[in-house]
């Protein structure tokens, strides 16, 4: 097995000088931008759970077509009905 410090110091090296090459006047993210980007996908994943779980109580049940027209037309029938029975005018 070959020897792995010289690899390692070559990799130090290399890492160094990228190091050196970084400027100090540059601005960067920093601590604070990392824990505000942790805040956020925090909050991210809390909102996804919530809607999931909000999501999961949805009951849907898709009616068959011939009970979806045959409620439609009784529907308005039972509504005009009702309206005039009261004997209300629209005002």
């Amino acid at each position: 097995m070959p020897d792995m410090s010289a690899s390692a110091s070559l990799a130090m090296t290399h890492l160094v000088s990228f190091a050196a090459e970084v400027d100090e006047d540059k601005v960067t993210p920093g601590v604070l931008g990392f824990i505000v980007f942790a805040v956020m996908a925090l909050a991210v994943w809390g909102l996804m759970k919530s809607m999931n779980k909000q999501m999961g109580r949805i009951e849907f049940k898709e009616a068959s077509d011939s009970e979806e027209t045959s409620g439609a037309a009784k529907e308005p029938a039972k509504g005009a009905v009702k309206g005039a029975a009261k004997g209300s005018a629209p005002e």
